[in-house]
């Protein structure tokens, strides 16, 4: 399974980690956990959060830096994902570069393969 964060995604998780571990709100060995969940209007919806609970069945990566967390079921549907960060007037937040759904949403936040 491949996956990609931007050098911008990079930055902005490693200092949101950092400024969560600080105010003691997250524990060193934290992870990034990215999903597939079922929902939205095409289909499947990404979520991301940090979780403290890995189990062995997780898959789990580095990647510059960041500790990456996935699901197994998820990670029949991440494989080539970039994960970026956009700062625009159109908003603030991470987005997923999935080359293998067939459409998205007008959104952007869900998707289908």
């Amino acid at each position: 399974m491949q996956i990609t964060l931007t050098e911008v995604a990079t930055t902005e998780l490693k200092s949101l980690m950092t400024r969560e571990v600080e105010s003691n709100n997250l524990n060193e060995n934290a992870g990034l956990r990215l999903m597939v969940v079922g929902g939205g209007c095409s289909g499947f919806t990404y979520k991301m959060g940090f979780d403290e609970n890995i189990s062995e069945k997780d898959k789990v990566e580095v990647i510059g830096g960041v500790k990456i967390v996935i699901d197994e079921k998820s990670s029949l549907y991440l494989d080539e994902v970039e994960v970026d960060f956009q700062d625009s007037l159109m908003g603030r937040g991470f987005v997923f570069n999935n080359p293998n759904a067939s459409g998205t949403c007008g959104c952007g936040s869900s998707f289908s393969i």
